[in-house]
């Protein structure tokens, strides 16, 4: 490393930036002014139920992506490994359960809220409960996926967090608002479209300027970046095999059958087998971006491993040192900070946007719709849902101004994500998988479960955030630097033995919760009243169990 790197973003730049941008507005004012004008909930939630599969799945990816995996995943493998690149491994297991246990059940549910179907299942207050979780997942997430992009935009240009977070949020609430599931599918499509050209860009200029793809491999490997296949069962560590894998697999099996804006994209397909289709080249969709991430990440340290911007005070967070990266390798070619950016925001405003969408169904479904006429005309509807789309939008800009307080973004997106999802994940399974399962057990297992987590995780981000707890990073170094260095070390307080609860890794969060909840809502469900299941409510899988035993 020749020099510090100095971070500018050139008129080309903020072109490409502001060009992303309008496309996603036009599309957004397109389906909500001209054609069918989203004139229905059905269109304006499920796109008719005519979408495709490909787009579908396509705006799975973009709207589950976020710039977690362009910002926060190469930050993650450049400070501790490459462990995260076992959702690839993960994702295959998800596919499968998805498609063969918990899909067929609520695919043909047909309802708009995929937590009807606890309500037809159990009853209506664990429906509620479940709405209530699902609601509580997207304002803890929301702000998470907003503060990413727009903390490497104010890194590239200056200007201030507090600017750029409400700015890009009212453009995304605007065509989310007028254009419904419509604008949402094909403003993901093209945002999606934009991510991978830039991230290949940077990719190609990445492994040029560290000497070659076998360089970066090398360097990677000498500075274990690349031991994840380490079997240790110690829960504390997240960078071992069995904390990604397993903490990955119970939370995109939560997220992607138990998250309204997942099931809504699936339902918006006319059929089952097109529903299948979308999660298989949904799985593989998200295996190539997180291995994208990855690559990003190793190519990131094989050119810093010797000068690290962290040790000689060029970097202050790590979700500074993409941005930070692009820029030095790609900063004297136009256009192409501007191309990464936009890239990363457009997934961004891909996630954003989705859950908002979805949001509104579940709030309007399972408890606006209990307080206005059964007779309400469909534009009174739309007109609702579209209100929905703006109080969202606004609480969530605001609560960006939090999470910038609360430490890493990886980490506390993966906790945050997986406090409701594990009591989801919990709940839904005891409807699906166990006949004997009753609205107390599902109720009650789900508060449990909750509350549980919650007091595991919340006082761990505490802690760390006051670096009473640290995570132990992979070695780098500054002998590389060709600069005067003034390198600085951090006090902590971390004995490496206090807390030893609040140390389990964040990757097992989803799982926690959900097995607490399934243990206590078998057991409420067993010491309580036997109830009479619909057969079409169960999984195929326990059909097909009892017919074999039948027979």
């Amino acid at each position: 490393m020749d020099a510090p790197v100095t971070i500018t973003f050139s008129w080309y730049d903020y072109v490409i930036f502001g060009c992303m941008l309008g496309i996603s507005a036009i599309i957004g004012i397109y389906f909500g002014c001209f054609g069918t004008k989203q004139s229905t909930p059905v269109e304006y939630l499920m796109g008719g139920k005519k979408m495709g599969a490909v787009p579908i799945a396509v705006s799975l990816v973009a709207s589950h992506v976020s710039g977690l995996t362009l910002l926060a995943v190469p930050a993650e493998v450049y400070k501790f490994g490459a462990a995260y690149w076992l959702i690839a491994l993960a994702f295959v297991l998800v596919v499968v359960v998805t498609i063969y246990v918990y899909l067929p059940v609520l695919f043909y549910s047909e309802t708009p809220s995929v937590y009807s179907y606890l309500g037809k299942r159990f009853d209506e207050k664990t429906r509620m409960l479940s709405s209530f979780f699902f609601v509580l997942t997207l304002v803890m997430f929301l702000p998470i996926v907003i503060y990413i992009p727009a903390l490497a935009l104010s890194a590239a240009t200056g200007i201030s967090v507090n600017y750029i977070s409400p700015t890009i949020c009212a453009i995304c609430i605007f065509y989310t608002t007028i254009g419904g599931l419509k604008t949402v599918v094909w403003t993901d499509n093209i945002q999606l479209t934009l991510a991978v050209c830039a991230i290949i860009v940077v990719l190609i200029l990445g492994v040029d300027a560290t000497g070659g793809f076998s360089e970066v491999w090398l360097k990677a490997t000498k500075g274990q970046r690349l031991d994840f296949f380490d079997f240790d069962p110690d829960v504390t560590r997240s960078n071992n095999f069995w904390a990604p894998f397993v903490g990955l697999t119970f939370l995109w099996i939560s997220w992607t059958n138990t998250n309204q804006s997942c099931i809504q994209k699936l339902f918006s397909v006319s059929t089952f087998k097109e529903a299948k289709l979308a999660t298989v080249l949904y799985g593989i969709g998200m295996s190539l971006m997180a291995t994208f991430g990855i690559l990003m990440g190793l190519i990131i340290y094989a050119k810093y491993s010797n000068c690290d911007p962290f040790l000689t005070n060029q970097l202050t967070r790590n979700d500074e040192l993409v941005p930070f990266y692009v820029l030095d390798v790609g900063g004297h070619i136009p256009g192409i900070a501007g191309l990464f950016i936009a890239g990363v925001f457009s997934v961004g405003l891909s996630t954003y946007s989705a859950q908002l969408n979805c949001m509104s169904a579940t709030i309007y479904d399972d408890f606006v719709s209990k307080f206005v006429s059964k007779s309400l005309s469909d534009g009174r509807k739309n007109t609702i849902l579209k209100v929905i789309v703006v109080v969202c939008g606004v609480i969530s800009t605001g609560l960006v101004f939090v999470v910038e307080r609360l430490g890493g973004m990886f980490g506390l997106a993966q906790a945050f994500s997986g406090i409701p999802a594990g009591p989801l994940l919990g709940m839904f399974t005891l409807g699906i998988l166990f006949r004997r399962a009753n609205s107390h057990g599902a109720f009650y297992g789900g508060i449990v479960g909750l509350v549980v987590i919650m007091c595991l995780s919340l006082p761990a981000k505490y802690l760390e955030s006051q670096r009473m707890i640290v995570l132990p990073e992979k070695p780098v170094g500054v002998d590389g630097c060709n600069f005067d260095t003034n390198v600085t070390f951090v006090n902590v307080n971390d004995d490496g033995v206090s807390f030893a609860i609040f140390r389990i890794s964040y990757y097992y969060t989803t799982m926690i919760g959900f097995l607490v909840t399934l243990v206590c809502g078998l057991a409420v469900s067993y010491a309580t009243t036997k109830n009479v299941v619909d057969e079409n409510l169960l999984s195929p899988v326990i059909r097909k169990v009892q017919n074999s035993l039948s027979n």
